[in-house]
């Protein structure tokens, strides 16, 4: 006796709606192992490019401190150019005035000026000239003046003249 009206079917151990979760669970899976893999990838390509990074900062630190150095040493030689280029300055106006204060009268054959003092070789028509046209200027600028006159065969005299300044005062012009 037949208590069914349709012909059996063979049951399968998989049906087809299990077949379609497997799919799904595979594919839901696979979509995991993947992301999991994307992100181990990036985490590694992060790792190396903030290496790289942290390698390329400590070479610029490097290059700053010695450009800082660089710096620190190119303005201490602008200060040194600097002062020197006052010194001369000063000297020249110094050696400027000195031309200026000589009249015409006395011819100088040397000078040897020093930060203390300043000595001269020269002629003169007479000691009188000397005294007032070169000699009380010389005065009024230095502390101490020595001058001593050699008569020369024209009638005119050659003299040396020694202005000192005094110590103190040296050091303040300096």
């Amino acid at each position: 006796m037949r208590h069914s009206f349709i012909s059996p079917r063979p049951k399968r151990l998989i049906s087809g709606e299990l077949r379609l979760v497997l799919f799904f669970f595979i594919v839901t899976i696979m979509m995991l192992v993947g992301t999991y893999l994307f992100l181990q990838y990036k985490t590694y390509a992060f790792v190396y490019e903030r290496e790289s990074v942290s390698q390329k900062q400590s070479a610029l630190n490097k290059a700053i401190n010695e450009m800082e150095e660089r710096i620190i040493l190119i303005e201490a030689e602008v200060k040194t150019a600097d002062q020197v280029t006052t010194e001369n300055t000063v000297m020249k106006e110094s050696i400027q005035n000195l031309f200026d204060l000589v009249p015409d009268d006395i011819t100088l054959d040397k000078a040897e000026l020093d930060a203390s003092s300043l000595i001269l070789y020269g002629m003169t028509p007479n000691k009188d000239t000397y005294e007032y046209m070169l000699h009380a200027p010389l005065r009024s600028i230095f502390h101490r003046t020595y001058t001593s006159f050699y008569p020369i065969e024209n009638g005119w005299y050659r003299f040396v003249s020694s202005n000192y300044l005094d110590e103190d005062t040296a050091e303040e012009i300096q």
